[in-house]
């Protein structure tokens, strides 16, 4: 597990059963959670640093994907997943806080605001994933090839590149483990339609909402992300410009300050 560049990103471990979990930490002010996206987080990102100008960010890694190992072995069941991302999330300090979710992570997130509505302050989901429905499904993201998500994923197929390209110290092969078994994560949590029943518990989610759409987004249609909004009381709706499926790649500043402006 290598260390943060960054030395202001302070790293921690948490243990599930057995597992190291890396907690990622930067800035100061009212807390906010993030669970990553597609892929998780190899790297700090820009978008990261844009919040952590303003608040203190806490980035706890999921099981299987960068920084958590190989917990996802033992999650078998959608409640074994949202019963370890509640335990995260509770270990990593984010009681109380506002959350954040992309794609994957935003399956997760909206599971722990609808289960434990008093644990999350405020909401925002980009382009989540984990709600399907048969009039408008989310993209097939397993019957893409691994050369395909750049362009798949992101508006500009550089930053997805960059995003997954291993750093200056890691050890190349290790870094193509990581990728491989965070794809597999993925897979247990989501395969084979992108679909964790949280479309029964969406509307459940009580605390305010906020749901970001890059505008080329190749995954999460707007019609999909209307569902998500119909199921979600008071839920409001965001669209970035020059975005895709993961928006806070994309265009990191207008992600930013929306969530920012929403969560103050």
């Amino acid at each position: 597990m290598n260390p943060p560049q960054d030395s202001a990103i302070d790293q921690s471990i948490i243990d599930l059963d057995g597992h190291d979990i890396r907690v990622w930490r930067k800035g100061a002010g009212p807390r906010v959670g993030y669970f990553a996206g597609w892929g998780g987080l190899p790297r700090w990102t820009p978008f990261l640093d844009e919040l952590s100008k303003r608040r203190e960010v806490v980035a706890p890694s999921l099981p299987g994907f960068p920084g958590g190992g190989r917990a996802h072995l033992d999650l078998d069941t959608q409640f074994d997943w949202v019963v370890a991302a509640r335990r995260i999330f509770m270990a990593a300090g984010l009681e109380g806080a506002d959350l954040i979710g992309a794609s994957v992570g935003g399956a997760l997130a909206a599971e722990i605001a609808a289960l434990w509505p008093g644990s999350v302050r405020r909401l925002a989901l980009i382009s989540p994933l984990g709600y399907y429905d048969e009039a408008a499904p989310p993209a097939d993201m397993f019957a893409r090839r691994a050369d395909e998500y750049p362009a798949f994923l992101c508006a500009d197929p550089g930053l997805w590149r960059a995003h997954v390209a291993p750093s200056a110290s890691a050890n190349d092969v290790e870094w193509e483990i990581d990728a491989a078994r965070a794809a597999e994560a993925a897979a247990r949590l989501l395969w084979p339609l992108g679909n964790s029943g949280v479309a029964k518990r969406a509307p459940m989610i009580s605390r305010p909402t906020l749901l970001l759409r890059g505008d080329r987004d190749q995954v999460v249609s707007s019609a999909l992300l209307a569902k998500w909004q119909a199921a979600i009381p008071g839920a409001k709706v965001r669209t970035i410009s020059d975005a895709g499926h993961l928006a806070d790649l994309d265009n990191p500043a207008a992600v930013a300050a929306a969530v920012l402006d929403f969560t103050r």
